[in-house]
């Protein structure tokens, strides 16, 4: 898999050696990643979406309704968009608390977003999308109707300019901190899905399918 070519919005100029330019190492961040922050810019004033997304080849898809002003307006006036997504996978506890950090992997793409019209390709994003958040359940449901399928606009991104920045390891403090009586390292973080809730009106006799278990 190559690797993105840097742009000046890109490139990673603070901390250089955190900045990550592989396909791989980029797609990989973004296929754990259950949503992500979608900006853009209108008559000079930002806005910023939280929404979950997945990613099919060198494209992440987002879905929403028709009536999205936010989905419209991109595609409408073909704004241009910025995309992350970050995980926390620790927080660094130094000696000094100008060294406190966290490990973290994020990532930034920027791309303009395209109406999916196509049927085959909407289906195709619909099913990615759910198996990310729920591997499994797709088989398990059922699929939306035409009226359902009417109400859906999907929007695909191509991932063309994009980079990852990473941070791992201990705490980096100033040598003569070092001797100090302060407990210093890491704590995990981690997203844990937790034992499932049955909905309050689930029929009688329904079992919680193995993929949940």
């Amino acid at each position: 898999m190559s690797d993105f070519q840097k742009s000046l919005r890109t490139t990673i100029t603070r901390l250089p050696k955190r900045g990550h330019y592989e396909k791989e190492t980029v797609y990989s961040i973004l296929d754990e990643a259950l949503y992500g922050t979608l900006a853009y810019s209108r008559d000079g004033q930002p806005f910023q979406i939280p929404t979950g997304f997945c990613r099919i080849d060198d494209a992440i898809y987002i879905h929403g309704s028709v009536g999205s002003g936010y989905m419209r307006e991109i595609t409408g006036n073909r704004l241009p968009v910025c995309f992350s997504v970050t995980h926390i996978d620790g927080l660094v506890l130094a000696r000094s608390a100008f060294h406190h950090s966290v490990n973290y992997r994020s990532v930034v793409l920027f791309s303009e977003g395209e109406v999916v019209t196509d049927e085959e390709e909407l289906y195709r994003a619909l099913e990615v999308f759910t198996e990310k958040m729920c591997p499994g359940r797709w088989a398990d449901i059922r699929k939306p109707n035409k009226k359902e399928w009417k109400a859906t606009m999907v929007l695909k991104f191509r991932i063309g300019e994009a980079s990852a920045k990473i941070r791992t390891g201990p705490p980096k403090d100033d040598d003569e901190d070092y001797e100090m009586e302060v407990w210093a390292g890491v704590l995990p973080l981690e997203l844990v899905r937790q034992s499932p809730v049955a909905d309050p009106d689930l029929k009688e006799g329904v079992v919680l399918p193995d993929y949940l278990g």
